[in-house]
């Protein structure tokens, strides 16, 4: 005779989808603190007199997509990185670094006046600058990773997976 108690018992509840998900919270955290605070260092270091081009702002942008092409690959292809490395790095410190918010408010500043030729000039160029150095840091670490492992004859020279010769 089948158990009665487990026909009359309420279903199991689902775990909360955020379970176990408390040390993804604190490294995003953490990492995003560093970011910010790299990113506070850069606007101190390099401040932009009021409605001047935000060259800093441009830079920190562009340095930190670069950075992200790097570590994605190293994190996915070049080798296994713990479950916290990327939420740490990319979210957390890489997110807090680039600051795509005073992007948008500096282009709102630079419109202001007479300054639209410059805020939509900025606008494109931090776009393009952006997407091109995450495109480019992805294909040279691609390529540098691909050189080390035949240079140590580990493998054809393609990541984990790939067949594609690596191109981005």
């Amino acid at each position: 005779m089948p158990n009665e108690s487990a026909a009359t018992a309420p279903p199991a509840r689902p775990p909360a989808p955020w379970r176990g998900q408390a040390p993804v919270i604190a490294v995003v955290a953490a990492g995003g603190a560093l970011g910010a605070c790299a990113r506070y260092g850069a606007a101190l270091s390099w401040p932009t007199p009021g409605g001047a081009f935000p060259w800093t702002t441009l830079w920190v942008n562009v340095s930190g997509c670069a950075a992200m092409g790097v570590l994605m690959v190293l994190v996915t292809e070049v080798w296994p990185a713990h479950r916290l490395v990327r939420p740490f790095l990319g979210t957390g410190v890489l997110g807090g670094f680039t600051t795509f918010s005073t992007y948008a408010v500096d282009i709102r500043t630079l419109t202001g006046g007479d300054g639209a030729r410059t805020a939509l000039g900025y606008l494109a160029l931090t776009v393009c600058a952006a997407l091109a150095a995450v495109w480019t840091t992805t294909h040279l670490t691609r390529r540098v990773a691909a050189g080390v492992r035949r240079t140590r004859g580990h493998g054809d020279g393609h990541g984990p997976g790939r067949g594609d010769g690596g191109a981005a």
